[in-house]
């Protein structure tokens, strides 16, 4: 007799706390303040779910949840351009590699 356990934990957000808080540190996108919760799944069936201890940021596009002391700072509101951090160049906000120096944003 063969028992095979289909299951796992995973982490969903549950409540934005504050939207655009910061860039992710993998894809450079915007990144949202959460509330989080973790999740056991059997099944695929959500079975039990507990809050997390403190807020997270949480990346939209590559859905990476990590610290909010690891967050580089937000994408200035006012203007469309960032700086590249290691030529210091004006670069779009459309751009996630430098065009001058070729690092990633």
């Amino acid at each position: 007799m063969f028992f095979f356990f289909v299951g796992g934990l995973e982490q969903q957000a549950r409540q934005v706390l504050k939207s655009g808080a910061g860039r992710c540190i993998a894809c450079g996108s915007r990144a949202d303040l959460v509330d989080y919760e973790k999740v056991l799944k059997l099944f695929f069936v959500p079975v039990w779910r507990w809050p997390g201890k403190e807020p997270v940021m949480y990346c939209n596009d590559c859905k990476l949840f990590f610290p909010q002391s690891l967050t580089p700072p937000p994408p200035s509101s006012t203007a469309d351009v960032l700086r590249c951090q290691f030529c210091r160049r004006e670069v779009d906000a459309d751009f996630r590699f430098c065009p001058f120096c070729g690092n990633a944003l």
